[in-house]
C-alpha cells in the first residue's frame, strides 16, 4: 500500500510539472511550438472461451476494461516533425475481481479479501515514453522509446506470434520501436524487455519486426519475425532461444469484386528453437498458413488454416527449478500446438464470423463468433465483443479537417500518434 501511495505522489507531481511547463514555456518561433499534449485510450473486452472439448487451452471468460490516460509535452518543428514526452497510467479492471467479505474467505486467502482490489490496485503500470515523428523525403519515420502502448505496433502478426489474451493483459511495450511508412509500404522493428535478471525472475527480451509492401494493384508481400531470448535467473539456470519467421504473399480482390473485403494470404511459419541446457540442439517447427477473408455490409467471415508441426514443442517442458515453460516461452494461441502427442504434422483451423459496423476512425466495435478445429475435431468456440476508443485518432481527424492548424504544421497520414 505504501508503494502505491508513493507512485501516486510521483505521478501527480510530474503531471503538475508538465502542466505548468506546458502553459508557461514560450520557445523561440524559429524552433517550433511547445504545446500541452494528452491522450486517452479505452478498451472493453468480453471473450467467453468454451474449450472443454480439447486439451489445448482452458475454458474461461475474459471480461474487463482498460483506460490509459497520458499527459505531457509536444514540440512541433516548423519542418513538420513532432517531439512528444508523455507520462500516463494503465488502469485495468477484470470485471467481478472485487474484494469478498472476510467471512466468506478461506484461511490465509488475503488476495480476494484485500480492499485494494476496489481502488489503487487497479493502477497496473505507469507509461513513460518519448516519441519523435518526422518525414524524410517520402518516408514517415517514428521513434518511440520507454514504456508505451502496444497499439503503436502496426505490423501484421499471425496469432502464432501473439495471442488475443496477451495483447489485452500485456498492454505495454518496455523498450524501443522504430517505424517507417512509405506510400506503398510499412516496416517496423522493436525490442521489448520483458524480464530483468533477478533471484527467481528470468531475464527475457524479444526483438521483433514486421513489414509489408505492395507489388501491384492486387499483390503484396509481407513478413513478420521475432527473436525471443528466455534466459535464466540466479536460482534458475538455462537458456532457451525461440525464433519465428513468417514470410507471406497476399492477394486483395476487394477493388475488382465490389466487396468491402475479399482477400487471401498464404504464409510460411518457420521456427528455430533450442533449450540449451536440456536439449542442446536446435529443432525447427514449421508449417504453412492460409488466410481467407470476405466482408460486406460490415459482416465478415475469416478462415485461418494452419498445417504443420507442433509450433510449441517445449510448452510442457520444465526448467531446472521445476517450472513449466508454458506461456512464458510461447505467447501465441495454444491451438498451434496441433499434434501435441504424436510429434507429426497436424491441422488447426480457425473460423470467425464477425460484425464490425463502421462508426468512426477513433471508435470501433466488433462482435465475433469463433470456432476452433484441430485434426478435424472440434476444439471449442469463443463469443467476443470488443469496444475501443482512442482520443488521438479523434484529434488527428480534427487536425486533418483543418480545425487545428498553424504555421509549419503538417499532418502525417497513417500515423497513430
Amino acid at each position: 500500500m505504501a508503494m502505491a501511495v508513493g507512485l501516486r505522489k510521483v505521478f501527480f507531481l510530474v503531471l503538475s510539472a508538465f502542466s505548468v511547463t506546458g502553459f508557461a514555456a514560450e520557445p523561440p518561433a524559429e524552433k517550433g511550438r511547445l504545446e500541452f499534449a494528452y491522450d486517452v485510450d479505452f478498451e472493453m473486452n468480453f471473450d467467453n472461451r468454451e474449450y472443454s472439448p480439447s486439451s489445448f487451452s482452458s475454458s474461461r471468460t475474459i471480461f474487463g476494461a482498460r483506460l490509459t490516460p497520458a499527459l505531457g509535452l509536444s514540440l512541433r518543428e516548423r519542418s513538420g516533425g513532432e517531439h512528444r514526452l508523455m507520462l500516463g497510467i494503465d488502469v485495468m479492471k477484470d470485471f467481478g475481481d472485487s474484494p469478498i467479505p472476510s467471512a466468506l474467505a478461506s484461511p490465509g486467502n488475503d488476495a480476494e479479501v484485500s480492499p485494494d482490489k476496489s481502488n489503487w490496485d487497479l493502477l497496473h503500470e505507469i507509461t513513460l515514453y518519448y516519441r519523435y515523428l518526422f518525414r524524410k523525403g517520402s518516408t514517415d519515420i517514428g521513434i518511440t522509446a520507454g514504456i508505451f502502448p502496444r497499439r503503436f505496433m502496426e505490423g501484421d502478426y499471425s496469432r502464432a506470434f501473439f495471442s488475443d489474451s496477451l495483447k489485452f493483459y500485456d498492454n505495454n511495450i518496455e523498450g524501443l520501436l522504430l517505424s517507417f511508412r512509405r506510400p506503398s509500404a510499412y516496416y517496423e522493428v522493436g525490442c521489448d524487455w520483458m524480464g530483468m535478471y533477478g533471484v527467481d525472475r528470468r531475464e527475457r527480451f524479444m526483438i521483433f519486426t514486421s513489414g509489408r509492401a505492395a507489388l501491384s494493384g492486387i499483390f503484396s508481400v509481407g513478413y513478420s519475425a521475432y527473436l525471443y531470448h528466455y534466459a535464466g535467473a540466479r536460482n534458475v539456470s538455462g537458456v532457451v532461444d525461440n525464433a519465428l519467421v513468417n514470410p507471406s504473399l497476399s492477394i486483395d480482390l476487394s477493388g475488382i469484386s465490389g466487396l468491402q473485403r475479399l482477400g487471401f494470404t498464404i504464409g510460411w511459419l518457420q521456427s528455430f528453437q533450442n533449450d540449451r541446457k536440456n536439449i542442446g540442439k536446435y529443432i525447427f517447427p514449421h508449417g504453412g498458413e492460409l488466410t481467407a477473408e470476405v466482408r460486406n455490409w460490415n459482416v465478415g467471415l475469416e478462415n485461418r488454416l494452419f498445417y504443420g508441426t507442433d509450433m510449441m514443442p517445449y510448452f510442457r517442458n520444465m526448467d531446472s527449478a521445476g517450472n513449466v515453460y508454458g506461456n512464458l516461452l510461447y505467447m501465441g494461441e495454444p491451438f498451434y500446438k496441433v499434434d501435441m502427442d504424436g510429434g507429426g504434422l497436424g491441422f488447426y483451423d480457425r473460423v470467425e464470423l464477425y460484425y464490425e459496423p463502421r462508426i468512426s476512425d477513433f471508435m470501433s466495435i466488433r462482435a465475433s463468433f469463433v470456432l476452433h478445429f484441430n485434426e478435424w475435431s472440434y476444439s471449442g468456440c469463443q463469443q467476443a465483443v470488443t469496444v475501443k476508443f482512442n482520443l488521438q485518432k479523434l484529434l488527428g481527424r480534427q487536425k486533418k479537417a483543418g480545425k487545428r492548424t498553424g504555421p509549419g504544421y503538417r499532418t502525417m497520414p497513417g500515423w497513430n500518434i
